[in-house]
């Protein structure tokens, strides 16, 4: 897609590109991204989580926009720390057998799932790592007897844990087997992700920039893994971090320095702030073809 110039919207990963494990946004990534806002860019964090764990590094970061949750599955407008939950702007949830069926080739697989719904998080009582993912999600776990028969409903996400690089492994087989029922994909190297059928980053960032008025080619999208893949490709500036897989890295316009070095931030600072001419730095964070 042609890049144009200047930017106005910026869709950015947070785990493995804004944020490392210890969850703390760095301070030339802060200061950056409100800078940012302050010159009139939106910005929208893109991402996995639920949107209620992502709300408090948007809120950091001065996101007024409406947030991107579980991979694009779930739009929610911003909302005040304190208050009630933003409103639900989109929604499209996997059906409830297609989800049953992918918890169970999860298991099958050696995979341990748990169900995503909304600003819920529901684990069967059989998996010990409860306290681990509430800390990462920041939301605490649900727990339930039997987690197959608990979804009689659409759901919004499954999520399936294995060790790495397992979930990428089993990335392809799923994609075959649940092709035209479920989108599959991988967020983190133990992550593998199943969602509702033509669900993504890319589309939500399109859904969004649609409403903002602002065209994709003065859009920018930032991230780090296989989900990004879509939202990176789709828009003028694409910006894979240089951790990403080299599928990732091939589809986007720009390489970012490495997120020890803020480098997200690095990026926005050369092409988006006012007083940089963006149009020539671009040289700077080239991906080589």
């Amino acid at each position: 897609m042609e890049a144009r110039f200047p930017i106005r919207l910026i869709a950015m990963d947070l785990d493995g590109t804004l944020v490392g494990s210890d969850l703390v946004l760095g301070p030339r990534t802060v200061a950056a991204f409100r800078a940012a806002v302050a010159d009139g860019v939106q910005i929208t964090i893109a991402t996995g989580r639920m949107a209620k764990s992502a709300r408090p590094f948007a809120e950091t970061l001065g996101q007024t926009a409406p947030i991107i949750a579980y991979q694009g599955a779930l739009i929610r407008e911003m909302w005040a720390a304190g208050a009630p939950l933003g409103k639900l702007l989109f929604h499209h949830p996997l059906p409830a057998a297609v989800a049953r069926e992918t918890l169970i080739w999860s298991t099958e697989h050696g995979l341990a799932a748990h169900v995503n719904h909304l600003e819920r998080f529901v684990l069967p009582a059989s998996d010990p790592r409860a306290d681990d993912y509430s800390a990462f999600l920041g939301a605490r776990a649900e727990i339930v007897p039997d987690l197959v028969a608990w979804i009689q409903r659409p759901v919004t996400k499954i999520l399936a844990v294995g060790d790495a690089p397992r979930p990428t492994q089993l990335l392809a087989g799923a994609r075959a087997h649940f092709a035209g029922r479920a989108e599959v994909t991988v967020s983190h190297p133990e992550f593998l992700e199943f969602l509702a059928p033509k669900v993504s980053k890319g589309e939500a960032v399109r859904w969004l920039a649609r409403r903002l008025g602002i065209p994709l080619e003065q859009t920018m999208a930032i991230g780090d893994q296989f989900n990004d893949l879509e939202m990176i490709e789709g828009v003028g500036h694409g910006v894979a971090m240089p951790s990403a897989p080299p599928e990732v890295q091939a589809a986007a316009r720009y390489i970012a320095p490495p997120l020890a070095e803020e480098g997200a931030a690095q990026v926005v600072e050369a092409l988006v702030l006012p007083g940089r001419d963006g149009a020539r730095n671009v040289g700077r964070f080239a991906a080589r073809r």
